[in-house]
């Protein structure tokens, strides 16, 4: 008989990737799953526990930031009960020391701790927090928030970049949150390069600035109008229309992305973009097997959809590989086997269903 969880999640609309992937796993994992939001009434929350078998707990989410104690009371009263508690870590070093210190806690009380890729299995082994911890893990590949809806739906944005096209401009794309560690300045060195060759070149950022400390959208407008690219570039907000969001995907010509660790398994937005058969330029992962577990980005890369540079690869040799995959076709790959081959995976980790 396959184990009953309740995987916890949030009140959000406006959701982020972690929880995104904790609210398609429920609808995906092999065996009876359901989702409880964290925080909405600690006495029914027993009361579900007792229909369950384990929890699953997904970090870091963004929306719990302000829920400091929920997480760990949550996973202790299932150890009380003696009710399986699951962690699938997402990030660790990344993370500030003070949700680091929150997730401390939750981390100690974990049965099974899975990671969402071999970098971040490797952070938290180096942790002091690793020694008191679990040694029960895994590392499962992470696959795509996003699918392509049936329809797609034009606004304002979709039309500009389609007036933008109309005048024969490529247009060079990211996808995804604004923040400082995912270097999206870089891609503003790309279009300076393109655009120093004669290339006609408008570039798109397709998200929203991450919320911090740091002051990220005036430090990137400042780089936009000191590159002179004013004209140049657009930065949409966040888009939660799918059909309204595969509308913008249809407009460019290449994603491109730059970060610091180079390609890592965990890079959502690298996914949506290849997957939905334009090309990807980014550069190559730190570690030859980082992608090993992954099956659908080993695909991806073969048939040319994700186009890997040296990782510490300049702005010229980006601008070459953006020209490069403007004018090469890549090969098409079927869509829903490689999600449904993907999510088969971590399921069957989750679950355990490859030690039956």
């Amino acid at each position: 008989m396959s184990k009953r969880y309740l995987i916890l999640r949030s009140a959000a609309t406006e959701t982020c990737g972690v929880e995104e992937f904790a609210r398609q796993l429920a609808q995906r994992l092999p065996g009876p799953a359901e989702t409880w939001v964290l925080g909405e009434g600690f006495g029914r929350f027993l009361a579900r526990l007792r229909a369950v078998d384990g929890i699953i707990l997904n970090f870091p989410v963004v929306a719990w930031k302000r829920k400091l104690v929920w997480p760990a009371l949550t996973a202790l009263a299932a150890r009380l009960r003696r009710r399986e508690v699951l962690v699938v870590l997402h990030e660790w070093a990344a993370l500030d020391w003070k949700r680091r210190l929150v997730l401390a806690p939750v981390m100690a009380l974990a049965s099974r701790i899975v990671f969402s890729a071999p970098e971040i299995a490797t952070e938290f082994g180096h942790s002091p927090l690793s020694r008191v911890a679990t040694g029960d893990r895994d590392v499962i590949p992470i696959p795509p928030n996003l699918r392509a809806p049936p329809q797609r739906r034009a606004s304002a944005v979709s039309r500009r970049l389609d007036e933008e096209r109309a005048r024969g401009r490529i247009i060079l794309a990211q996808f995804g949150s604004i923040y400082p560690k995912k270097q999206s300045k870089a891609v503003l060195q790309v279009a300076e390069r393109l655009i120093a060759r004669g290339h006609d070149v408008f570039t798109v950022f397709i998200g929203s600035f991450i919320k911090g400390s740091d002051d990220v959208e005036a430090d990137f407008r400042g780089s936009v109008q000191a590159a002179g690219l004013s004209d140049r570039v657009l930065v949409t907000g966040y888009i939660g229309d799918e059909a309204e969001l595969f509308a913008l995907f249809e407009q460019v010509d290449v994603f491109c992305y730059v970060f610091a660790e180079g390609l890592t398994s965990r890079r959502a937005s690298v996914l949506a973009a290849a997957l939905f058969g334009k090309a990807v330029v980014v550069n190559a992962p730190a570690a030859a097997d980082a992608l090993q577990h992954h099956g659908l980005y080993l695909k991806l890369i073969e048939t040319g959809l994700i186009r890997l540079v040296a990782i510490d690869a300049d702005a010229d040799s980006l601008a070459e590989a953006v020209l490069s995959a403007t004018t090469d076709a890549p090969s098409s790959i079927d869509l829903t086997t490689e999600l449904d081959r993907l999510w088969q995976v971590a399921g069957d980790v989750i679950i355990r269903r490859r030690d039956a």
